[in-house]
């Protein structure tokens, strides 16, 4: 007789005690849309630090959130904003402006190249695109070197390589086969890099359902899961909710006092009002209110 599988589904205390000060974590999803808030409010609610962030190719407000509260020593991302909300995000651009924040610089075409030789388990890639760039110049980790095959002048692409990715979708099984409603954006080329990876989603549903359309699988057998619904707030969810437009421009408004004026009052009362009040993902939701979210429903 087979054993029983067992089910991969924590809550989102038990799945924030894998993350830790000076890990290295990707975190998934594209500027306004798909990410696993409910972990991301987890990680700043614990104080954690010095974190090395792999953001999405397009980064959004999520990783500008974490910067604001702290956590964030090193950011590998390509692009940090909201699109019309922000175009640049303000704890971002002025951490950077400081030097206060290590940035991985590189272009998108780069940033799959590092997560690929990662998930290859190779230490670099090469890549043939930014040549002629200043890219090595800015990056000194991007080295340019002659092929030894065709002699032709190449860029060796560094592995980044994050100790846990922690991505949003909508559904999964019990046992870590999960189904992103839409394209998933850059998900799977972290869950490939990944040592683990931590799938919240909207709806934990039947392993039956799961085998009824194998090709809607987009990321087989992770290592935990987290069922959050309304996970992705004030972010989008392919499939079920639009972002939150009025409290996304609360915080650029909070972000904008610092930018502009060093004026840290706003994001402090949004911190505590949205994330260190609320002790858990459910007190979030009745914070921001049952009708709100109805509102955003996108279907």
């Amino acid at each position: 007789m087979l054993p029983e599988r067992k089910s991969l589904v924590l809550d989102e205390h038990a799945a924030a005690d894998w993350i830790r000060d000076g890990m290295t974590i990707a975190i998934g999803g594209f500027i306004n849309s798909s990410h696993p808030m409910a972990l991301v409010r987890q990680i700043i609610r614990r104080g954690i630090k010095n974190l090395t962030v792999v953001g999405a190719a397009s980064g959004g407000l999520d990783l500008d959130l974490l910067i604001a509260a702290g956590c964030v020593k090193r950011l590998v991302t390509t692009y940090m904003g909201g699109e019309h909300y922000c175009p640049v995000a303000p704890f971002f651009r002025i951490a950077a402006q400081r030097g206060e924040l290590d940035i991985f610089e590189c272009d998108e075409g780069m940033f799959y190249c590092a997560l690929r030789a990662a998930a290859q388990r190779l230490p670099s890639t090469p890549w043939k695109a930014g040549i002629g760039t200043s890219f090595p110049e800015i990056n000194p980790e991007i080295k340019q070197y002659n092929d030894p095959v065709s002699g032709e002048p190449m860029l060796a692409i560094p592995a980044i390589k994050p100790d846990l990715a922690i991505i949003y979708a909508a559904h999964s099984d019990a046992f870590g086969n999960v189904q992103h409603v839409g394209t998933g954006f850059g998900d799977r080329a972290m869950w490939r890099a990944a040592d683990k990876t931590i799938a919240q989603v909207e709806r934990v549903i039947p392993n039956e359902e799961v085998r009824k359309n194998p090709l809607a699988t987009s990321l087989v057998g992770v290592d935990a899961v987290v069922r959050a619904p309304y996970g992705s707030h004030p972010f989008a969810a392919p499939g079920y909710y639009i972002e939150d437009g009025e409290h996304i421009r609360e915080y650029v408004d909070a972000g904008n006092a610092y930018a502009k004026k060093g004026d840290r009052g706003p994001i402090e009362a949004y911190l505590e009002k949205y994330i260190l009040k609320p002790k858990t993902h459910e007190e979030y939701l009745e914070t921001i209110g049952i009708r709100r979210l109805v509102a955003l429903h996108e279907y």
